[in-house]
């Protein structure tokens, strides 16, 4: 009874979390089946839970290790139908790209430049390899420290922080080579992906 109250208030505070972060990995179509099987295996290993980390840390090192097993499986694939989620991420690394945009198109208003930004980044984000997209949403995104990345990825800090560093510098080259940034016949700022980037897709 005691442990059927614990996992519901742990359901309720970190349903939409998980689910949310999970698209961030596999997409809407895969992602409510794979935050179900998270929570049964949170629910079963409640038992085993020793508070040794933070109850975030300990479900988000289910959540990740359960998303990276369905990206490495042949399943997903060949099964995946859904769109990834959109991300709102400020990285500073980036910030000089923005600012050459700028530059170049006479100052449009930053917002659009922003949320043009942010479906670029979320399109290259997408392309990195596993163990780099993880770290980038872990940290970027949902707020995770180095330390707690480390427990949630069962690394080193170090590791963490290294593989972090070269995560969003593989991304910024990306942007770089991937993207040209210009005003369209509407007067608004888009981005066009390069033709050597389109056919990579």
């Amino acid at each position: 009874m005691v442990k059927q109250l614990v996992f519901n208030e742990i359901y309720d505070e970190y349903y939409s979390k998980i689910h949310h972060y999970l698209k961030g990995f596999v997409g809407e179509h895969e992602a409510e089946e794979i935050t179900q099987i998270v929570f049964e295996k949170i629910n079963k290993g409640l038992d085993t839970f020793k508070g040794n980390s933070k109850l975030s840390t300990w479900i988000y090192m289910i959540a990740t290790k359960t998303a990276l097993d369905k990206l490495k499986s042949s399943s997903f694939k060949h099964s995946y139908a859904g769109p990834l989620a959109p991300l709102q991420i400020h990285l500073p690394e980036i910030e000089e790209i923005v600012s050459k945009a700028n530059d170049n198109i006479g100052s449009p208003d930053r917002v659009l430049i922003r949320d043009e930004m942010n479906d670029c980044i979320r399109e290259f984000i997408d392309r990195l390899p596993p163990d780099y997209r993880t770290v980038v949403i872990l940290n970027k995104i949902e707020g995770f420290t180095h330390k707690e990345i480390a427990e949630i990825l069962k690394i080193s800090v170090e590791t963490a922080k290294i593989r972090l560093h070269r995560a969003k510098a593989k991304l910024k080259k990306s942007l770089e080579v991937g993207c040209d940034f210009y005003i369209n016949e509407r007067n608004e700022f888009a981005c066009d992906r390069k033709q050597a980037t389109k056919d990579l897709v």
